[in-house]
């Protein structure tokens, strides 16, 4: 079963000029890291507050075309049930603290205790979330006292507390150092591997590279490019839309065009490191 399909969807804020969304037509499998990225106000956004059920159900405008989640059109969902199965993490982890608990571990069982979890389920959840994100050392501290790194991932934990199996992230890492920024895709990479179906929109396309294993690529409101990341990363249009290949990449591209191609195109940093080593050894043994 698909997480999720739109076919011919557009969308239109109430009491906006011109659409946020234009004929977009996109599959999104289960169990997968979908990276979605684009320009700003390119549809990242929207189309992620859709997949939420955000839009229509809290966001009105005028929706079109069809949009299913996980086997049922978004409009016969019921929005609780929707906020259940679909977690989210904001963009901005200083607006994702709730303000109005003390502690880390009571800001981590706050989504818990909506849902009515009894006290004991709670407390063994919240732990195992704590130890899982290694953030042990902060559990006792005033969520406002946090820097941006600690509070995304204890956004993160709230999240992971709750065990949806769906989860969209918005621009997680756009406020992070480059070591932060790391941290929370090694987090995402774990939800993945625990069986998550994640999209994430981002402007770091180098770390999409490493982790995601689609991309979408978003531009004035309509999904242009979508596949397997390799295949999007790699491809001569990505620059045409405003979104740059990582820099790897174009370390490959530069070779090729000097007449020194690679074996294979990298788009992670690993990739370019075991291409280039391996030119470096037969170069070496032809001498």
């Amino acid at each position: 079963m698909a997480l999720a399909t739109l076919s011919g969807v557009g969308f239109t804020y109430a009491y906006a000029e011109r659409p946020s969304l234009t004929d977009v037509n996109l599959v999104l499998e289960e169990g997968q890291l979908h990276g979605v990225v684009g320009l700003n106000a390119s549809g990242k956004t929207t189309l992620c507050s859709l997949i939420r059920g955000v839009i229509p159900h809290f966001h009105h405008g005028d929706l079109t075309g069809d949009v299913v989640i996980l086997g049922a059109p978004l409009l016969d969902w019921d929005p609780a049930e929707l906020s259940r199965t679909v977690g989210c993490v904001f963009d901005n982890p200083f607006t994702q603290i709730s303000g109005i608990r003390e502690t880390v571990f009571e800001e981590v069982a706050i989504g818990l205790e909506n849902l009515g979890v009894p006290r004991e389920d709670m407390i063994d959840r919240v732990e195992r979330v704590v130890e899982q994100l290694g953030i042990e050392a902060i559990v006792g501290k005033n969520p406002n006292d946090l820097s941006g790194g600690q509070r995304q991932k204890v956004a993160f934990a709230s999240i992971i507390a709750m065990d949806a199996p769906v989860i969209v992230i918005d621009e997680p890492t756009s406020q992070l150092d480059p070591e932060a920024s790391e941290a929370v895709f090694e987090i995402i990479d774990g939800l993945k591997q625990d069986g998550k179906s994640i999209v994430l929109a981002e402007h770091k396309i180098d770390l999409l590279a490493q982790y995601a294993d689609t991309i979408t690529v978003m531009h004035h409101g309509t999904a242009v490019m979508s596949g397997p990341t390799r295949e999007i990363v790699g491809s001569d249009e990505l620059g045409s839309y405003g979104v740059f290949a990582p820099e790897v990449t174009e370390l490959g591209r530069r070779l090729a065009a000097a007449g020194r191609p690679l074996d294979r195109l990298p788009i992670t940093r690993a990739e370019a490191f075991d291409e280039i080593t391996a030119r470096i050894r037969r170069s070496s043994h032809a001498h």
